[in-house]
């Protein structure tokens, strides 16, 4: 029994469960990086260079043969795909940075100074005088 219990306090550790909450928050992100780059940054960019679009820039290395039955025969190496990634990866980094960014200029803010206490009343200091003088004598 004792993996089990092992294993239930290594879950029940906040550290497991944030890394779970990244990981799916990362996911829904890189989606939304992925329509962002496809259908927002390079429609505008195609247009600039003539209507080019990016995602279907390749060098075929071996073109397709119509008269043969084997549809998927094209061999080509596709480097827009690879630019359009390189886009997002950016893109994520970032955001990952502008984040990171944040959550430091969180930590290294001072802490609000601590109050002073309020004076003692007058009675309290006399009576602290009369003490310290009775001590000294």
């Amino acid at each position: 029994m004792g993996v089990f219990s092992e294993f239930r306090e290594f879950i029940a550790r906040g550290n497991v469960i944030d890394l779970a909450v990244g990981v799916i928050i990362g996911a829904a992100f890189n989606d939304i990086v992925k329509v962002l780059v496809d259908q927002v940054i390079m429609p505008p960019i195609g247009l600039l260079t003539s209507g080019v679009d990016f995602s279907r820039l390749q060098w075929v290395l071996k073109p397709d043969d119509p008269a043969t039955a084997d549809i998927n025969e094209l061999v080509a190496i596709q480097y827009g795909a690879f630019i359009n990634a390189g886009i997002k990866f950016l893109i994520v980094a970032w955001a990952v940075f502008m984040l990171v960014k944040v959550v430091n200029t969180i930590r290294r803010q001072p802490a609000p100074p601590a109050e002073e206490a309020p004076a003692p009343p007058p009675q309290e200091v006399l009576l602290t005088e009369i003490r310290d003088l009775l001590k000294a004598k």
